[in-house]
C-alpha cells in the first residue's frame, strides 16, 4: 500500500508541476525565468527517451518507442510485487516517474520538460519532475547492487 501511495504521489506531484507550467504558457506567459544563476525554467517538448535521446516526431517509431515504455512498466510493477522493501521503494519512485511522462507522451504526444541546470552557459539536459524520481531511482537500485556485492566480496 506504501510503494502505491509514492507511485501516486509522485504522479500527481509531476502533473501538478506540468499543468501548472502549460497553464502560465496558455495564460502567455513565457516560460524562460530563472530562479538562481544555475537554475531556469525553459519549457520544451521531448518527444524521445529520458533527457531528450532519440527525439523524434509522432510516427510509427514514436508509437513503437511508447509501446516499450508501456511493457517497461508493465515489467517493473511485476518487480514491484516480487521485489524485497528497499527494492520496491525504488522501483515505485521509478513507476512514479515512468507513469507521469508515459501520461504525456500519450496525451500530448510529447513530454514537457522545463528544469534547466546550467554553469555559464554549459548546460545540463531539461528535464521534469518524474525525470529527477526516476533517476533517484536508479541510482538507489546501482547502490544497493553496489553495497550488496561488496558485503560478498
Amino acid at each position: 500500500m506504501k510503494k502505491i501511495i509514492i507511485i501516486l504521489s509522485i504522479f500527481f506531484f509531476d502533473r501538478a508541476t506540468k499543468i501548472y507550467l502549460l497553464n502560465l504558457q496558455t495564460s502567455g506567459t513565457d516560460i524562460d525565468f530563472y530562479i538562481y544563476p544555475f537554475l531556469n525554467f525553459y519549457l520544451v517538448w521531448n518527444t524521445g527517451i529520458g533527457f531528450g535521446l532519440a527525439s523524434m516526431e509522432a510516427n510509427v517509431y514514436y508509437h513503437i518507442l511508447t509501446s516499450i515504455i508501456v511493457i517497461v512498466n508493465i515489467g517493473l510493477i511485476f518487480f514491484l510485487m516480487k521485489s524485497k522493501a528497499i527494492y520496491s521503494y525504488f522501483i515505485a519512485l521509478i513507476i512514479g516517474g515512468s507513469l507521469g511522462n508515459l501520461f504525456d507522451r500519450i496525451y500530448y504526444h510529447a513530454v514537457p520538460d522545463f528544469i534547466d541546470l546550467h554553469i555559464g552557459s554549459y548546460h545540463w539536459f531539461i528535464f521534469n519532475i518524474a525525470d529527477i524520481f526516476i533517476t533517484a531511482g536508479i541510482i538507489g537500485l546501482v547502490f544497493i547492487e553496489i553495497l550488496k556485492k561488496e558485503k560478498i566480496s
